[in-house]
């Protein structure tokens, strides 16, 4: 088949990449005129690399990934560094971080030459029909994928689209601009309001990643200053991250979500990927990986010749979208902000056995091949 792809983020370069391996002839276009080394951390979980593997891509991923995090301690600690639940390692043991910039590397190297276009502002037929202008120019193709984000054009054009909701916080993330030892230790830091996170990166480095509930749009301002001022009183090593990241490097994101889900992932023969087809809050750390099992099952689908819209939503639409839902109700309880609210989630976390929390997180690590 002849697949087109709108956006070379994660999802669309693992979709480009399994389809061409499979003998499609397959074009990704991508709006930015050139490649960025922008980004912070992922993290990918053992599902993503079940999926990946499926298709031949799982070595390539790992290769850009850190060590797998089961070699740390990990789990949900209070600002004065006091545990309020342990993970077992059987709860993290394939859960990887790579920097999203270099995993984006890797991918873009595997491609056949040619297969990219940079500078490439295409946009899908409303009525689904797999023809894509791109730069003025319309051309057909057998399907057209569109992975093109949050944000997505093709969701819009398509008329689908149900707006983003502000899910109640910003977030800050970074990577460490140099070898970081985190002292064997990983996982979140809840506070009232505000949440710390940190993992590992190859190389040494460490990502980071932190959270305030404030007004959407609120105006940056320094974020190096601000993020010391909110943190720089919690446990180490939070401040040592913080002081060990450029100032420059750190990105800051409202986060927001689809404000309702899809009734379907795309339109006649023009599917949607990714943040596109549901965008979800980073509390399950699944966003990436859910646009990675899109991706494969893109792949599986066109592999068995029935790469169609039922097909596609039957394969993804009720697990991505429940995935969703649990990640923004967990944001929901990491950013609690009274003291009482805060004060019972803590209790609670204390007195549950940190097994039974990691089972509740396995069960989403689980990848099933697509029927």
């Amino acid at each position: 088949m002849k697949i087109a792809i709108i956006g070379a983020g994660i999802g669309g370069l693992t979709a480009a990449l399994g389809l061409q391996r499979d003998g499609h002839r397959v074009r990704l276009f991508e709006r930015q005129p050139e490649l960025q080394g922008i980004g912070a951390g992922l993290s990918l979980f053992g599902n993503s690399f079940a999926a990946l593997d499926a298709i031949g891509l799982g070595e390539t991923v790992r290769g850009a990934s850190g060590t797998e995090a089961a070699v740390f301690k990990g789990g949900q600690r209070a600002p004065s560094g006091e545990w309020l639940v342990v993970l077992p390692p059987a709860a993290t043991a394939t859960l990887r971080a790579a920097h999203r910039a270099e995993l984006h590397r890797a991918l873009v190297s595997a491609l056949e030459p040619g297969t990219l276009r940079l500078g490439a502002d295409a946009s899908v037929s409303p009525d689904g029909a797999p023809r894509i202008t791109v730069n003025g120019r319309t051309e057909s193709f057998d399907r057209a994928i569109a992975a093109d984000g949050i944000n997505s054009r093709a969701r819009r054009t398509l008329g689908i689209d149900p707006g983003l909701r502000y899910a109640g916080y910003t977030a800050w993330r970074g990577v460490t601009d140099g070898p970081f030892d985190l002292g064997g230790v990983a996982g979140e830091t809840w506070g009232r309001g505000h949440r710390f996170g940190m993992l590992p990166l190859p190389g040494g480095r460490a990502y980071w990643f932190a959270t305030a509930t404030v007004p959407p749009l609120e105006p940056p301002g320094d974020s190096h200053e601000e993020l010391l001022r909110r943190f720089g009183g919690w446990h180490r090593p939070v401040a040592e991250l913080l002081e060990a990241t450029s100032p420059a490097a750190v990105l800051r994101h409202d986060i927001n979500d689809l404000a309702a889900p899809l009734p379907s992932f795309g339109r006649g023969q023009t599917l949607l990927l990714g943040d596109a087809a549901h965008a979800m809050t980073p509390d399950l750390g699944q966003g990436a990986g859910q646009a990675v099992e899109d991706a494969v099952a893109v792949v599986l689908l066109a592999r068995a010749g029935r790469l169609g819209l039922d097909a596609y939503d039957h394969a993804r639409r009720r697990r991505s979208q429940l995935v969703a839902r649990r990640s923004r109700a967990m944001g929901r309880v990491g950013q609690l902000s009274s003291p009482v609210a805060a004060g019972l989630r803590d209790a609670a976390l204390r007195l549950v056995p940190g097994g039974m929390v990691g089972a509740a997180a396995m069960k989403f690590q689980r990848w099933e091949h697509p029927r």
